[in-house]
Formats: structure tokens, sequence, C-alpha cells
């Protein structure tokens, strides 16, 4: 019996000193696993990072999306590792999953709009549709907000207007987007120029200025050129002006553009055209007639008693 009972108790020893060195070898194997798919995680942003170097793009978004994705490797590997782990103690697993299971279903009905904004977030992040320091226009039911991107998040977006009011949007409320950053801006406006100017002496004029904006505008990246007459007003000769220029520069460039024409035509002497309006006069000729004697007035006109009489009978 003493013999029975040293197997027995050694076996039993033997069976947790197995299952104790199962659990540690499942704990470092998971840690190991987190740290070679951190690794990886890593080395795929850093190659896409240097991928898109030329192109207008967020370090912050990247940070971002890489410490969601290594969280959510981490907690994938640390919850299968653990269940894993209670499994080879003799804790029933199933269990446990099916708790989880129903309070992560209570806890998606209770939180569906946290939710829905985390989703939006991350794949508004993975699909890179917005940076931070882009000019954006993002629509919902509610209405639309532009301005400049500030921050972005798993969450919330923020987003600072023109005005300099800044907007918290949930990324749960967001629409549609549209981003008006790019590698060149369309500029385009029209100039007026009077009928009476020769439209070819105030082509050649405008092709002359271009050359020398090209080079004094630095944030010019295409034109200005003169795309042709657009339209013919009442008062004026409309010529249709393109150019393009670098992201969140058009503006200030539109605006050098047009004070370098109005200098350059106010010295060529090109008139500007103004509303004009041309009365025409027609005379009446029984006025005449009447104002020369040809007929007598009371042959012509009634008198004011004759207008007052009565017509009853």
């Amino acid at each position: 019996m003493n013999g029975v009972s040293i197997m027995s108790i050694t076996n039993r020893f033997t069976e947790i000193a197995y299952a104790l060195l199962s659990v540690a070898l499942i704990l470092v194997v998971t840690r190991i696993l987190v740290r070679v798919t951190n690794l990886l995680i890593t080395r795929i942003f850093e190659r896409e990072a240097t991928r898109e170097r030329h192109r207008h793009t967020d370090p912050k978004r990247h940070r971002t999306l890489m410490n969601i994705l290594k969280s959510a490797v981490r907690y994938v590997l640390y919850f299968i590792g653990a269940m894993t782990a209670l499994d080879k103690l003799g804790v029933p697993t199933s269990s446990i999953v099916a708790t989880a299971g129903i309070g992560g279903l209570a806890l998606g009905f209770g939180a569906q709009s946290l939710v829905r904004d985390v989703i939006t977030g991350f794949f508004i992040l993975m699909e890179n549709q917005y940076s931070v320091g882009d000019y954006v226009r993002v629509g919902s039911s509610a209405g639309g907000i532009t301005g400049i991107v500030e921050d972005m998040g798993v969450r919330v977006t923020k987003i600072r207007d023109r005005g300099g009011e800044l907007h918290i949007v949930p990324n749960g409320h967001i629409e549609q987007v549209t981003n008006y950053m790019g590698s060149a801006m369309r500029i385009m406006f029209d100039v007026r120029v009077a009928y009476e100017e020769d439209l070819d002496r105030v082509m050649g004029i405008l092709d002359d200025l271009f050359l020398h904006l090209q080079v004094e505008i630095p944030g010019l990246v295409e034109g200005p050129n003169i795309l042709g007459i657009s339209d013919l007003t009442e008062s004026a000769v409309v010529i249709r002006v393109m150019a393009r220029a670098q992201a969140m520069q058009q503006w200030g460039i539109e605006r050098q553009i047009r004070g370098a024409i109005k200098e350059r035509f106010d010295a060529e002497g090109i008139t500007v055209p103004y509303p004009r309006q041309v009365v025409v006069v027609r005379r009446d000729t029984a006025s005449d007639e009447l104002r020369s004697g040809d007929a007598p007035v009371s042959e012509q006109v009634p008198s004011s008693s004759e207008l007052r009489k009565p017509t009853g009978k």
C-alpha cells in the first residue's frame, strides 16, 4: 500500500510538473510569437513609409495604425495562449469562451455607436482617406465640415475650419470625405477685357507675363496658361486662365496672378470693361405736328367738358 501510494503521488507530481512545464512553454511561445508579429508589422509599415515617402503622407497615421495592429495581434495571441494554458491545467475553457462570447455580444449591443466609430476609424486609417494636415470636407446627414485635419484617431477626427473653430467629429458619423490635397491643385479664373481692345495684343501680353510668373512664383507647378475665350458678355470678352500649384498654396498663388495681371494691364493701358447701357429715344411724329400748329388743337384733342359729359339717353 505504501508503494502504491508513493507511486500515485509520484505520478501526480509528474503530471503537475508536466502541466506547469507545458504552461511555461505555452507562455514562452506566446511571448515569442508576439515579438515576431510586432517585428513583422514594424517592417511592413517601414517599407510602406519608404515607398510613400515622395507622396503626402502622415507619419502619425502610420504609427497609429501600427500600434492598433500590434495591440490587436497581442490580445489575440495572449487570449489563445491563456486558454491553452488553462486547458492544460484542467480548467474547463469552453464555459469561459461561451461567457466571453455572450459578454462581447452584450457589449456590442450596448455600445453600438462606439463600436461603429472604432471600426470606421480603423478603415479610415487603413485606407488612408486623409492624413493630419490635409484640407478636407467631411459630410454627414447633419451637414458638412471643411477645414484642416489637426488630429485623427480610431474614434474621432479633429478638424479646424478657417474661422478657427475646432470640430471633433466621431468617425462613425463620417459618410463622405472630400480631400482637397494633391500634388498639383488646379487654379482657374477668368480675365475680362473690353471689346475695343485688340485680343491678339492682349493674348501676347498675358503670355509674356505668365512666362515671368513661372519663375517668380515658386509654388507654381504648371502654367499659368491661356485656355481661350470662354464667354462674350454684354460688356466684356472673357479669357479663361488655368494653372496648377502645390497643395494649400493655390489660393495665395491665384491672388498673386490676379494682382500681376492688373498691374500689367495698367502699364499697357488695357481698358477694364465696365457696364454700359444704350438708350434709344424715339420721336413721336404726332406730338411734333401738334407743336408745329399744322392741326388745330380743338380738332385733335377733345375739351375737358366733353370728356366729362355723361353719355346717358
